[in-house]
């Protein structure tokens, strides 16, 4: 059925659980997973790119800002890596063939055109639930995705907190696109 899937991570709190899916998935069907992380300032943990109006005034403020700024990017970028490789070493155990590959853009493009050139039968990602102005402000990747991927699209969404026995749970739900 699916012979190659490309899983679209975040380190948001679904990322996990995306992972999971795809793993399962991958088991099932004997297919070998991408894992992709693109580096995005709309990612939760994204260091922000400094803006100073006044350069003239203060020239050294601006080299301190940039290298401020740099260490930030580097550690979020390795952050990033360590993640997939956590799920790499993960998914090796599971007897699933996989790789990765981290990139810097907007995350739809970058997930479409990557399922594009590695010939992806399914995406699987997550959804961070934005709706109404947020969604309409910072987009959807998932609905950019869902619109413009060249496979199909299994999309889980992270629910409200389900209160059972005095503990907290999250539950997920799913959708999934052709």
């Amino acid at each position: 059925m699916f012979k190659k899937i490309l899983v679209a991570l975040d380190r948001s709190e679904i990322g996990q659980q995306v992972f999971e899916e795809a793993l399962g998935l991958a088991k099932l069907t004997q297919a070998s997973l991408m894992l992709v992380h693109v580096l995005s300032p709309e990612e939760d943990g994204s260091p922000y790119v400094p803006v100073l109006s006044n350069f003239d005034y203060y020239p050294g403020l601006s080299s301190q800002s940039f290298e401020l700024y740099q260490k930030q990017w580097d550690t979020f970028k390795n952050l990033g890596i360590q993640m997939l490789q956590s799920f790499c070493a993960q998914a090796n155990t599971a007897g699933v063939s996989i790789e990765f590959i981290q990139n810097v853009g907007n995350p739809g493009r970058v997930v479409c055109d990557l399922a594009h050139s590695y010939g992806a039968d399914l995406i699987v990602m997550g959804r961070r639930g934005h709706s109404g102005l947020m969604e309409l402000f910072l987009g959807s990747v998932s609905n950019y995705v869902l619109h413009h991927a060249p496979c199909s699209v299994h999309v889980l969404h992270l629910s409200v907190a389900v209160k059972t026995d005095g503990v907290v749970k999250k539950t997920t739900s799913t959708l999934s696109v052709n």
